[in-house]
């Protein structure tokens, strides 16, 4: 599988809202420098696999809508849109947030990511 398929792979999956499945693509050192509505936010594996299981509790389902990306050797560029629906209202999705991403990949897995995000 080629980076690009991997990331591809990734978003397309429920590892955002699933813990189990984020294990799965996440390298043991893992980590996120993410610019949001918040600052700057710095995770590590754990602190990775802890968003997920939050976001597990606060959504019933997760679909990425992804615009564009580009691949050039272990780096990937993403850019997408993040819908959830709510356990209070699983019948509507609502944008959560949009977002660009660039990953790099190590041993096939996502081992660097820094990411930017503006709320819908």
């Amino acid at each position: 599988m080629t980076a690009k398929e991997l990331v591809q792979d990734f978003y397309k999956s429920d590892a955002l809202i699933n813990s189990s499945i984020m294990k799965e693509y996440l390298h043991p050192d893992a980590i996120v420098e993410w610019n949001s509505s918040k600052g700057l936010i710095h995770l590590d594996y754990d602190g990775i696999i802890d968003l997920s299981e939050e976001l597990g509790r606060a959504y019933v389902r997760s679909k990425i809508r992804i615009s564009h990306i580009i691949a050039e050797n272990d780096m990937i560029s993403v850019r997408y849109s993040h819908f959830v629906k709510t356990i209070e209202n699983p019948r509507e999705e609502m944008l959560l947030a949009h977002f660009i991403s660039i990953w790099q990949i190590k041993d096939n897995q996502l081992y660097k990511g820094y990411q930017m995000s503006q709320l819908s």
